[in-house]
């Protein structure tokens, strides 16, 4: 077991920014009539709701959390949709919360307030037949006990939660789960448990592994948005789990790290998955475990912005409510006729395609190709060059990056998984720390991007010229540690590379590896004559996911070799669409 190898470090208490108007601990219940509003900025209630607050709920182990609930009035039965994340359970009015809805350019006018942060609002759902219930989970605020960070300690914890839901009289016996991010991460490791009463879920974009994804992407100790993570949630009043210090003692793989992977195989509730190709944390996860899950009955959806609008956006809450509808109330309102994959294609010029409808992801009609690395010309070709010659860049000089272009004489489409397949060399150093990103050009040789979100004011563009990579999408990225390269035969296949990360292997001079390396999923549409560019670095191209945090900086010396050509034949291989 895992639980021996944590570490524990004090918990704070909840900061006054992290306060929302419904914090305060305080049980008992009331009505919120329609028309009540928490405070002027956010939304009226249209129908009348009771507020369960601070309701104790004893787990397994004898730790008591506690939660709110929100459901219709009246004596009808409903289902309950679970919101399970560490952001307190009245923080919706908080200023934290408030200062993300106005950094995407979200109204609050959108929500009620009544929501936790990423979560589902009460106001939309109870109007709809739902309850929703909001817990404070282990060691968070008022409950008891230490808390965890995604961990299958969670999903045992909410498995409870969720049974203990279905026993309430108001309860119709039907739970699902539902939010992004954090509450997207929750539903994997709760699903895994399988509670009976668990009857659909709705992971709206988040990691499925602790190590790969958050604290050690491509082998390398990347912690600047653990440590926000960490550092910015999980308040309470006994002890929480550091990550940080883990992530130090535990550089590879090993049991800790194996329990923060939820068990996809067990997961066989109906699920309604929602991904973007943009978010450079969220992104592989949650493509990872829609792949993984053994739910006969899945849905993915992929996006073209960013998660928080795309939740709260009307259509896209009604589109929910449909999957809800059908596996929480039993209608038989022609959801199952609802494509199994709907993804979008990005154009980055404003004509983004969404809604496309396939069988699967990547589509049927998607074909790999292998686009080889000319060192000499610094292009892409799909020939092998017949020379083998190499290209190389110092570490600590400008620029330290190469790059290869290739032009397209047609309308080309990329939807699927892209992956790089090099032959690289380290001098002065055994080891590298590798960034490549897929980059899409105009006819006339220049970057093309685009914001996620509806802010695009001048402090959006300075957030984002390097870093904040949530809010204005660049292309396709990964990175991997060299001496991390062995590959997971198992989990690898064609088109996905997965690395074991259970060893280091260091370079010796003049040692010539191969190694595969994961980027992240792709829809992108090239018209004729736009270009796609290819950079491999020792720096991180993108920088940090969100403002403010730590940048990680690759560990690197020396000189970075990339061979191409002949028996050394370096390519980037991309999933090409036939039209």
């Amino acid at each position: 077991m895992s639980e021996g190898l944590k570490i524990y470090t004090a918990s704070q208490p909840l900061p006054p920014g992290r306060s929302g108007m419904l914090t305060a601990f305080g049980p008992g219940t009331q009505t919120l009539e329609a028309g009540f509003q928490i405070a002027p900025q956010f939304l009226p209630l249209p129908v009348d709701i009771v507020f369960e607050k601070d309701v104790a709920v004893t787990l397994r182990d004898g730790v008591t959390i506690y939660v709110d609930v929100f459901r219709p009035a009246g004596t009808k039965k409903v289902p309950v949709i679970v919101a399970w994340s560490p952001y307190g359970k009245g923080q919706g009015t908080s200023m934290s919360v408030m200062g993300v809805f106005g950094l995407v350019g979200l109204s609050n006018a959108a929500v009620s307030g009544l929501e936790k942060f990423e979560a589902p609002d009460p106001a939309y759902w109870c109007a709809q037949g739902y309850a929703i219930c909001n817990p404070d989970i282990r060691g968070v605020i008022d409950s008891d006990g230490n808390s965890v960070l995604w961990d299958r300690q969670e999903g045992r914890d909410c498995y409870d939660v969720v049974e203990w839901l279905a026993e309430q009289e108001w309860c119709s016996g039907k739970v699902g789960m539902s939010g992004t991010s954090y509450l997207a991460v929750s539903q994997w490791f709760t699903a895994a448990e399988q509670p009976p009463h668990l009857a659909a879920i709705n992971p709206w974009e988040g990691v499925s592994d602790v190590y790969r994804d958050l604290v050690m992407r491509g082998g390398m100790p990347d912690t600047g948005f653990a440590k926000q993570l960490q550092d910015g949630s999980f308040f309470g009043k006994n002890e929480k789990e550091d990550i940080l210090a883990e992530v130090e003692r535990y550089p590879q793989i090993n049991k800790l790290w194996e329990n923060k992977i939820p068990e996809f195989e067990k997961i066989t509730v109906p699920a309604y998955v929602v991904a973007s190709y943009s978010n450079t944390l969220h992104t592989a996860g949650t493509f990872r475990a829609w792949r993984r899950i053994a739910s006969e009955s899945k849905w993915l959806r992929i996006h073209n912005g960013q998660e928080w609008p795309d939740y709260y956006d009307e259509v896209n809450v009604e589109d929910l409510r449909r999957f809800f509808d059908h596996y929480l109330k039993n209608e038989e309102n022609g959801w199952e006729e609802t494509p199994c994959v709907r993804y979008s294609v990005l154009d980055l010029q404003g004509g983004d395609q969404v809604g496309l409808a396939a069988d699967s992801f990547p589509p049927k009609d998607v074909t790999s190709t292998k686009y080889y690395l000319d060192g000499p010309t610094r292009t892409l070709a799909t020939e092998v060059p017949g020379a083998q010659l190499s290209t190389a860049y110092d570490v600590a000089s400008n620029p330290n990056a190469v790059s290869f272009i290739t032009r397209f004489d047609k309308e080309t489409v990329m939807v699927g998984y892209p992956k790089a397949n090099l032959w690289v060399e380290a001098r002065g150093s055994d080891d590298m720390d590798l960034f490549v990103l897929v980059q899409k050009l105009d006819a006339w040789g220049t970057p093309l991007q685009a914001f996620t979100v509806p802010n695009q004011s001048a402090i959006a563009h300075d957030l984002t010229d390097h870093g904040a990579t949530i809010l204005r999408y660049k292309g396709s990225d990964g990175r991997l540690r060299v001496s991390a390269r062995n590959l997971d035969e198992a989990l690898s296949t064609e088109d996905v590379p997965a690395h074991t990360f259970d060893r280091v292997e260091k370079l010796a001079p003049e040692q010539i590896v191969n190694v595969e390396i994961e980027l992240l999923p792709i829809g992108l549409a090239f018209h004729a004559g736009e270009q796609l560019r290819f950079i491999i670095s020792s720096a991180n191209l993108l920088g940090t996911l969100m403002p403010g945090i730590r940048e990680y900086v690759g560990a690197n010396a020396g000189q970075h070799v990339i061979h191409t050509g002949g028996e050394h034949a370096s390519y980037l291989q991309l999933p090409i669409q036939n039209v």
